[in-house]
């Protein structure tokens, strides 16, 4: 057997171990994916993998404790997908299936330093101190995301909506989940010790902002797209409505939506938007 087809093989391979680590690690999303068309759905899966293996290494329970040794292990994740990247494979059982992917589909991956960028801020304590420090995070986070899943979908020229969408999902995110991050040491929102009410009134603003920017994005996708991006973009919104019902008080407890509400926005959006 040739150096090609044992090098297909292990692409193969990869592709497989990506789709299970989304299959185990988000049902919903896997759910959602799978109403992708087929040719999609491998360069979802590959994308999933590269973002779930940076996640795992800042929050999972196998990832190093410490903040240094966390940093030290994205710059490692990262630099093992440049060098794929640079010599057009690598055997590395995760990042083989991306590697391969981005060359097919001409992917945007340089993009995905910036994302990094973002995942080590989250390896200590978060303090973001104005708006353009957020705005950065989520450029590197959601909207990376966001600006390479454009061409997956089949919509490259639609990046920087999806970017936005992407950042509006996102900041919905940080809005509603405020207790569990401070449980984490991490404050997203600017100006939240200054005057809790007022930084999360200011984010609903920005958020509702950047889901007018983007309406009627969902209807110009193909039908097995358009459905789940709607229901996101329906369950996100109502998200912000609660928030404004409490007028802005997102400490009590029903600040959260009911369970079947949350699993169908992450289930449906199409733009995985990292779970802290």
């Amino acid at each position: 057997m040739g150096e090609s087809a044992i090098s297909s093989q292990e692409v193969r391979r990869s592709y497989e171990v990506c789709r299970r680590m989304q299959r185990r690690h988000d049902p919903t999303f896997y759910v959602a994916t799978r109403r992708l068309p087929a040719d999609a759905r491998p360069a979802v899966h590959a994308l999933y993998g590269f973002v779930r293996g940076a996640d795992e290494i800042v929050d999972g329970d196998a990832g190093p404790e410490d903040p240094a040794g966390k940093r030290a292990a994205l710059d490692a994740w990262q630099a093992e997908l440049q060098h794929g990247l640079a010599a057009g494979r690598t055997a590395h059982p995760v990042l083989a299936a991306l590697v391969d992917t981005g060359a097919r589909r001409d992917l945007p991956l340089d993009q995905l330093a910036v994302y990094m960028d973002s995942m080590r801020v989250d390896c200590g304590p978060v303090r973001i101190g104005d708006e353009a420090e957020l705005d950065r995070y989520m450029n590197g986070s959601a909207a990376t995301v966001g600006r390479i899943m454009a061409p997956i979908l089949g919509a490259p020229a639609e990046a920087e909506r999806f970017a936005a969408l992407g950042v509006a999902f996102q900041l919905t995110n940080f809005i509603r989940d405020v207790r569990e991050d401070l449980a984490m040491d991490r404050q997203y929102l600017p100006g939240w010790h200054e005057d809790s009410r007022a930084a999360v009134a200011r984010q609903v603003g920005r958020a509702r902002e950047l889901f007018a920017t983007t309406a009627g994005l969902h209807d110009e996708m193909p039908g097995a797209v358009r459905g789940g991006m709607r229901l996101a973009r329906a369950v996100y919104e109502r998200v912000l409505d609660r928030v404004e019902q409490l007028e802005f008080d997102v400490l009590r407890p029903r600040a959260a939506l009911p369970a079947w509400q949350v699993v169908a926005a992450a289930g449906g959006s199409l733009i995985p938007v990292r779970a802290r």
